[in-house]
């Protein structure tokens, strides 16, 4: 197997080249799961780029980027120099209202910040009866930042699929951008729910038919599994973890995976390319996000460069409960953060090819891509996490991501047997056909990643 690394003579001139093609990325942040996720993303945004919690920017060597202006992707900045998150929120009942109240108040702007009157657990409420104001005004958001870009790349897409706003209003919404922006990137972050967290039956309905509207209108989706997420917190606290825990969790991470497209980089700077780099088959587009290191804060940091990357490969680094060992891999990006030797990446990348880690399939490039920014991470105040001289962020698309889709057909199928909670559905004029059709493209998606682990994918069949 080969690799890939941009080698320190060519970084420069490649940042040049690449901070021209910045082009802006609205972020979208729907539902209970995506707007408590999106408070704690937008902190950490914020500390990592000097920006205070009233929109003023520092300066200084901690800052991000320093004098790059490439954060702008994210942020919008008016004539009086505050800097505005390009972010919308969304959500059918009261999370909004968080945000509205709390310390980041001044930060966002108040239009953007769209809530309705009642809250929905059933998809196809979320989709076809919830406050029927709730379509329009998150549209109207959306075009007003939208309208302040000069170059619109995409969005970033925030959601749990296990309520019913989440999934089915981030469906509805998310037909809406392709059928408005056309051939705009769409790139989801999805929560999963696990029965640890979520007191939703139907659950496993409503993250059925997400899954099928994902396949439709995102160009890529990353899970997040709420049960790995949740596993990494546990070893992180003493109790149970709460939902704070685990969004800071899963903002840290979300970090690391976005730091590209917020600061000059030369690997994944845009939303393009991180579909091509991860997305082999337009239905083979669901990532896996692993983060090392993973240190409780007030413990003792010493991982070298070679323990890091090579932690990653474990289940419990991983945003997704699978096993990346026994996977078979199509692409892996290794995102390299901090106080970073080449040198040692290029032996840890050597090591991994020696002990056949990673097994890629037969069809696609045998190669890591790496990238490394010199900036040192942040943590936010309220995390559990340590702050670190060094992190690596891994992105790979593998086969293990189909365990998600098996333990998530057979929830499905153990209520829709005894055709379960179904009326809750019907009531809102949703026919069966949505079932049957969501669970068919499950099954199918299942089949495509067990042929790939077999060899015997065939994307024209």
């Amino acid at each position: 197997m080969e690799w890939k690394h941009v080698t320190s003579s060519r970084t420069k001139k490649a940042k040049a080249s690449r901070s021209v093609q910045r082009r802006e990325i609205v972020s979208i942040h729907i539902g209970q799961a995506g707007v408590q996720i999106g408070n704690a993303c937008w902190e950490l945004y914020c500390l990592e780029h000097g920006i205070q919690l009233d929109g003023q920017r520092s300066s200084g060597p901690s800052v991000v980027g320093g004098g790059d202006d490439s954060f702008h992707t994210f942020f919008s900045e008016t004539v009086s120099g505050k800097h505005v998150p390009r972010a919308v929120f969304v959500d059918a009942d009261s999370p909004v209202n968080a945000i509205r109240n709390g310390p980041c108040r001044q930060l966002f702007d108040d239009q953007l910040l769209v809530s309705g009157r009642e809250s929905s657990v059933v998809f196809s409420t979320g989709r076809k009866t919830i406050c029927t104001d709730l379509p329009e005004d998150s549209l109207e958001g959306i075009k007003k930042v939208t309208d302040q870009c000069s170059s619109l790349q995409g969005f970033l897409v925030f959601h749990g699929v296990g309520g019913g706003t989440g999934s089915g209003f981030t469906s509805l919404l998310m037909e809406h951008l392709s059928d408005i922006y056309g051939d705009k990137m769409k790139l989801a972050f999805s929560v999963y729910p696990t029965p640890q967290l979520s007191d939703e039956i139907i659950a496993p309905y409503n993250a059925t038919l997400s899954t099928r509207s994902l396949l439709q209108y995102s160009d890529a989706a990353f899970v997040i599994d709420n049960e790995a997420v949740y596993n990494m917190s546990c070893n992180l606290i003493r109790g149970r973890p709460t939902f704070a825990n685990l969004n800071n969790v899963i903002a840290q991470i979300i970090s690391s995976v976005t730091l590209p497209l917020r600061s000059q980089g030369t690997l994944n700077v845009d939303l393009k390319e991180i579909q091509t780099n991860l997305v082999p088959h337009p239905r083979i587009k669901f990532p896996v996000a692993s983060y090392a290191p993973i240190i409780k804060r007030g413990g003792v940091e010493a991982p070298s460069v070679s323990d890091m990357t090579n932690a990653c490969f474990n289940p419990n680094n991983q945003m997704v409960r699978c096993d990346p060992n026994r996977a078979t891999f199509m692409a892996c990006c290794l995102q390299y953060r901090g106080n970073i030797d080449s040198k040692d990446v290029n032996n840890a990348i050597q090591s991994l090819n020696a002990k056949g880690t990673a097994r890629f399939s037969n069809w696609c490039p045998r190669n890591f891509k790496v990238g490394i920014n010199a900036q040192a991470p942040s943590a936010s105040v309220g995390s559990d996490l340590a702050e670190v001289k060094r992190e690596v962020c891994m992105l790979s698309n593998n086969t293990g991501i189909a365990e998600v889709w098996a333990r998530l057909s057979r929830k499905f199928d153990l209520m829709y047997a005894k055709r379960a909670y179904l009326h809750h559905f019907e009531r809102d004029g949703m026919d069966r056909k949505w079932f049957d059709e969501a669970r068919e493209d499950l099954a199918s998606l299942e089949e495509d990643y067990k042929k790939i682990d077999a060899g015997s994918f065939d994307p024209t069949s």
